[in-house]
């Protein structure tokens, strides 16, 4: 009986040595520096391409002139005493539309290859997703403040002063930033900008004409005032109008807020994992 014995006439092998010096997470403040710089990215991309601007500057007028004329008398029997109930109105449907546009330019820099320049950087995954939605606060701010003017040039006067119609202002624009949240999701999971606009128009439009932007609840038919009433629009809109028409801070402020913060927790995330995986 014989014993067979190999042996390894090569050199020996070894394995790779396991890093130690793994970078750390990337802290809060550098993850918001971060989200700064790719923002500032963004507002470049912007005042490069001047037409993103037409949807915050030629809609809220267009849409202002063309509701109070068409629908003021027949609601409210003149411009005038519809201004009030409309403007609020005009200010969440610009808002919904121009968080829609978010979603679209997302997929569309995605399908440029961009997005995976980043993802390779040390930066904090919500970094490149944050930024352009910071940015977007600048048009959200445009729109309102065009719809206002507007509205003043047309004869309306808010009572809530310029306290009120700032306050109103500012909440109008988080809410655009927190709803570009759920636009940013739908601009991860589709195939292409076509469809993260049909998607979102699908959205849009129920939300916003399915509310009391537009016309007083009791209005409409009764199985509709309950969906109209819980339709967080219909807050938003109703916060808009207390601060800006009266000055007052009430609980549809608080509903407003409140929404805004759940859509943020619901969709931050899940737009993120999304981000992570599309390939």
């Amino acid at each position: 009986m014989t014993t067979l014995s190999t042996t390894d006439s090569g050199p020996a092998r070894t394995r790779p040595p396991v890093p130690t010096d793994l970078p750390p997470r990337v802290s809060l403040a550098d993850a918001w520096s971060q989200t700064l710089g790719f923002a500032s990215r963004a507002i470049k991309k912007m005042f490069r391409n001047p037409e993103q601007f037409s949807d915050v500057t030629v809609q809220p007028l267009l849409f202002t002139a063309m509701f109070a004329f068409i629908f003021g008398g027949a609601i409210s029997g003149d411009v005038a005493s519809y201004l009030p109930i409309m403007i609020p109105g005009i200010l969440a449907m610009t808002c919904l539309t121009a968080c829609m546009a978010t979603g679209v330019q997302l997929r569309e820099d995605m399908d440029t290859g961009v997005f995976d320049r980043f993802r390779s950087l040390p930066v904090a995954r919500i970094a490149p997703l944050a930024g352009p939605m910071v940015a977007d606060l600048l048009r959200y701010a445009i729109a309102g403040s065009l719809t206002f003017a507007a509205g003043m040039a047309m004869g309306y006067r808010p009572g809530g002063g310029a306290a009120g119609v700032l306050a109103a202002l500012a909440l109008v624009v988080l809410t655009g930033w927190s709803l570009s949240w759920a636009f940013t999701y739908i601009g991860t999971i589709a195939r292409s900008a076509q469809s993260v606009q049909g998607i979102s128009m699908m959205v849009l439009f129920p939300l916003t004409f399915l509310s009391n932007a537009f016309v007083p609840v009791d209005t409409l038919p009764g199985w509709l005032q309950g969906f109209v009433r819980v339709n967080p629009i219909s807050h938003v809109v109703s916060a808009v109008r207390d601060l800006a028409n009266t000055g007052s801070v009430t609980a549809e402020v608080g509903w407003a807020l409140l929404g805004c913060a759940v859509v943020v927790a619901i969709f931050a995330p899940l737009s993120v994992r999304s981000y992570q995986r599309e390939r």
